[in-house]
């Protein structure tokens, strides 16, 4: 009987837990000022809250039918796997087309090329270089 009381209130954290990130992520995303500061909310926080969530799922499904429930822990490595590889191609493309930054956020990174940042055009592959 404890244990079962002792899984519920872990189910309840995440549940909990889960619905404060996705909140904040959620905000995040309508009150941040740029492109760069809006990818933060849903690429971290949302993606907590959702797996969070998830993962409260699956220990209540564990904890009602005795046996455990893949679904939902391939649906959060899934998650896991494919928000930072999205957030990271999104900030490429926001490079590359010179969307705006706030001035606070301004930088010039040395790690990228010209061609990463718009300085010069990219060339077509099937145009050459030219």
């Amino acid at each position: 009987m404890t244990l079962y009381v002792f899984l519920e209130g872990v189910i309840a954290f995440l549940l909990v837990a889960g619905g404060a990130f996705a909140f904040i992520g959620s905000l995040g995303m309508a009150h941040l000022r740029d492109f760069y500061m809006r990818l933060h909310g849903p690429t971290k926080a949302t993606t907590l809250g959702i797996g969070c969530m998830l993962v409260a799922s699956m220990l209540y499904f564990w904890v009602i039918d005795g046996k455990p429930d893949i679904q939902e822990m391939l649906i959060t490595l899934f998650l896991f796997i494919t928000a930072p590889v999205s957030a990271h191609l999104l900030a490429k493309t926001g490079l590359h087309l010179q969307l705006r930054h706030e001035d606070k956020t301004r930088g010039t990174p040395p790690e990228l090329r010209n061609e990463e940042v718009g300085e010069k055009p990219v060339p077509h592959p099937d145009r050459g270089h030219g």
